[in-house]
């Protein structure tokens, strides 16, 4: 693809990028919502900087690490990409309460209709907002959403300094050891 403008940016504003998803997977990660770049190229942590990517293949998810224009690699490796609020915007603080209150309800029916084993919030303010648990942290949560355990984990983009790749990658890995003794089946990757 060449180069984006800024104009091919701002005119991806509020476009729905695609879910990549199937039923019964083993983790379903969840972003916030899609940045600029991820709806103007439709694939999914998109922008140069986001370590989503880098993050799930140091942490032993995939065998090596994709592009995001390999986004439906994932699926071969029973895991998918969904958002909290499906909506595109240059920034998470540009989304209202409601938004992520709406979005909550609705990716609790997708969670339900999909069934993956996991649930996966990349970011634990996202998750805090979207399921009103103000006091939740990093890592495994109580709630479970049909049959679905959840966890919460740190925001991939590049703007969350107080994780390094390295540190997030541990937390990430921790999610993949706990998902990998579900059923003994592990991942293929």
């Amino acid at each position: 693809m060449s180069r984006l403008t800024p104009a091919d940016l701002e005119a991806a504003r509020d476009r729905i990028v695609p879910d990549v998803v199937a039923s019964g997977l083993s983790v379903l990660f969840c972003g916030i919502n899609p940045g600029l770049m991820t709806a103007a190229t439709g694939h999914h942590f998109a922008r140069p900087g986001n370590r989503f990517w880098p993050v799930l293949h140091l942490s032993g998810f995939t065998p090596r690490q994709l592009a995001p224009a390999e986004q439906e690699e994932l699926l071969s490796y029973g895991l998918g990409i969904t958002n909290v609020v499906a909506r595109a915007t240059a920034r998470a603080d540009e989304l209202s309460a409601q938004e992520y209150r709406d979005g909550g309800r609705l990716l609790t029916a997708k969670v339900e209709r999909l069934r993956p084993r996991w649930l996966a919030v990349v970011g634990v303010t996202a998750y805090r907002s979207a399921f009103g648990e103000p006091r939740a942290r990093i890592g495994p949560q109580e709630r479970t959403i049909g049959g679905a355990r959840v966890w919460a984990l740190p925001n991939p983009s590049g703007l969350n300094a107080h994780w390094t790749a390295a540190t997030m990658a541990e937390e990430y890995g921790r999610l993949r050891a706990a998902a990998s003794g579900d059923d003994g089946a592990g991942f293929s990757g």
